[in-house]
């Protein structure tokens, strides 16, 4: 229960008065004899000039890091290529069938393509505005469920959390799909709100029908497998089977249907290999085996949920005990705490059981526990969240001192220099966590929870944009934008039609920047099935490229630098346009 009271006499502050509800159903909050907790709120006009600095800072970024390899350069290209094709049903990449994944965030990228160009920060918009869409999802819910404060407190975690932050300004597909699940998760709790009527409620529970659909079209069946898991879970564990006849099957599924249906069956049509290739060797065999060589231990996912919530880990550890209500009364009532950490901890489980790891697959979790970490952060005490604000004090001024270990990275193929270009970036991300620690920390010692919460994710999310900023000062090392561009300033533009070789290996950020596909040579990869399909479009062999490269008038080359030494063996004429560490282009003649 929320209200707004103004003292009389005194300069006109908002403070909420509420007893936020431990689940649905529950409008007070008893402690002794009283049932009000007072919490100042700061002005609308503070609130909205933060919110302005925030989506400023969010958006404006976007365009200031080149793409790195893999994910960002796969991503942005598969998207250039079908905005240039206008092919929105095969998806390609370097011109070669791709259907290791749906195509929903290439249909927007390549829309943007062609509405914007093919800059970086075009490229990166579909992950940041998901990622945003994700924190007022968040925002939403908990100010409509608990109330205003909640509202404020939700979107300021979320919006903070290191790997939310990260995963919203690099280009991959797990924020879109982690935004659509957001979108189900908060759509379905809304749904539950019983004091709403049965309009509302169904609206709210076609939208979860929507979501699911969005996340099945961002990355496959894990878009259904999330929700329907957590919600089989929860039943089991409240025993409440009446929920699913909530659940408006009969206008949802088909809704499901028409979102989804459509590509899945005309790409199958288009491509008979497609249904397989997807459904068996992308899902179960990427889950039950090892064959895509991304394996990890079964606490693979520990250390990066711990940096990925920052700065919030110590609240999480402190308050986490407290997410699974155990009263009876808790457990008679649709619970959202209880969806919410089963939501979490089965995305944990599930993904730790897997095969194949890749950091990224747990963002999924971080909505989940801002809402919950929102319920028990706006019922906080002033001193418990300056307390919890001191370690953070400590690590923020530990990043600045321990920067320079960042210099102990470095490899052959990224140098000592790059690395200490990264250092500088690091300090300021450890300087701006401290500050924001220790502003949140004197706001709390007024009692300023909103404040001090609010203090505390400003420092964390400019450390985390800081970081992410930072990281271009490896792109040398990361990125083909550099090769190009020297290209580019001696030789001029490299032109489409001139034959273009990757010689037993690939880059994945190249094509993007050439603006053109290459000839692989001797190299498949994730392009296996692509190549069985039109062999035609690579060589299967070295000695293949050998007699052919003579051949040529005008050709170019991408070799490995370490492989270099094979091309003078051979005796093939060229001349070096560029070369790194890792990669070195050839031209001939």
């Amino acid at each position: 229960m929320v209200r707004a009271e103004h003292a009389r006499g005194q300069e006109h502050r908002p403070v909420l008065q509420f007893a936020a509800p431990p689940a649905f159903g529950k409008t007070s909050r008893t402690r002794g004899q009283k049932t009000i907790l007072l919490m100042p709120l700061p002005s609308r006009q503070a609130l909205l000039a933060l919110f302005l600095v925030f989506t400023t800072l969010w958006f404006g970024t976007l365009d200031q890091r080149k793409l790195i390899r893999p994910d960002e350069g796969r991503y942005a290209e598969i998207a250039r290529e079908m905005a240039l094709s206008g092919d929105f049903v095969t998806p390609r990449l370097n011109g070669l069938k791709y259907f290791e994944k749906p195509p929903l965030q290439y249909w927007a990228t390549a829309l943007a393509f062609r509405s914007f160009g093919e800059a970086h920060w075009v490229a990166r918009l579909w992950p940041a505005l998901t990622g945003f869409l994700a924190l007022l999802l968040v925002g939403y819910t908990a100010h409509t469920l608990w109330g205003a404060a909640a509202g404020i407190i939700a979107f300021a975690l979320l919006g903070s959390m290191s790997w939310q932050v990260v995963n919203s300004h690099f280009l991959s597909l797990d924020m879109g799909l982690a935004a659509f699940l957001t979108l189900a998760l908060c759509a379905f709790l809304l749904a539950q709100a019983p004091q709403r009527n049965p309009v509302w409620r169904r609206r709210w529970m076609l939208a979860a029908w929507i979501g699911m659909a969005l996340a099945m079209l961002s990355k496959g069946l894990v878009g259904l497998v999330i929700p329907g898991a957590s919600l089989l879970l929860y039943t089991i564990v409240q025993r409440d089977w009446a929920l699913w006849k909530r659940l408006e099957v009969a206008r949802g599924l088909p809704l499901f249907l028409l979102i989804v249906a459509p590509w899945f069956v005309l790409c199958a049509r288009v491509n008979p290999e497609f249904a397989h290739f997807f459904f068996v060797h992308e899902h179960f065999e990427r889950y039950l085996t090892a064959a895509h060589r991304r394996e990890g231990a079964w606490h693979y996912f520990l250390p990066l949920l711990a940096a990925g919530v920052l700065p919030w880990l110590p609240h999480l550890l402190i308050y986490g005990w407290r997410f699974w209500p155990r009263t009876p009364e808790d457990r008679s009532r649709f619970s959202a705490d209880h969806l919410l950490g089963i939501w979490a901890g089965f995305i944990l489980v599930f993904f730790s059981a897997s095969s194949s790891k890749l950091p990224s697959y747990i963002l999924p979790m971080f909505p989940a526990l801002a809402l919950l970490l929102a319920r028990q952060l706006q019922l906080s005490t002033g001193h418990a969240l300056g307390v919890l604000s001191l370690p953070l004090v400590a690590l923020g001024l530990a990043g600045v001192i321990l920067a320079e270990e960042a210099t102990s990275q470095s490899k052959p193929d990224a140098p000592l220099s790059l690395y200490q270009a990264y250092v500088p970036w690091i300090e300021s991300a450890g300087l701006s966590l401290a500050v924001g620690a220790l502003v949140a920390m004197m706001f709390a010692l007024r009692d300023r929870v909103v404040a001090s919460v609010l203090a505390l994710a400003g420092g964390g999310m400019l450390a985390a944009t800081l970081v992410a900023l930072g990281h271009d000062a490896l792109s040398p090392a990361k990125s083909a934008y550099h090769l190009v561009r020297e290209i580019e300033a001696k030789h001029g533009p490299i032109a489409p039609e001139i034959p273009f070789y990757s010689v037993e290996t690939y880059d994945q950020t190249l094509p993007f920047y050439l603006k053109r596909t290459l000839t692989l040579v001797n190299y498949r990869d994730e392009f296996a099935l692509g190549l069985e399909q039109e062999p035609e479009k690579g060589l299967a062999s070295f000695a293949e490229f050998a007699a052919l490269w003579p051949q040529h008038a005008r050709a170019y080359a991408l070799v490995q630098t370490d492989r270099y030494g094979v091309l003078q063996r051979e005796q093939l004429p060229h001349r070096v346009l560029a070369s790194n560490a890792r990669f070195t282009i050839i031209a001939r003649p």
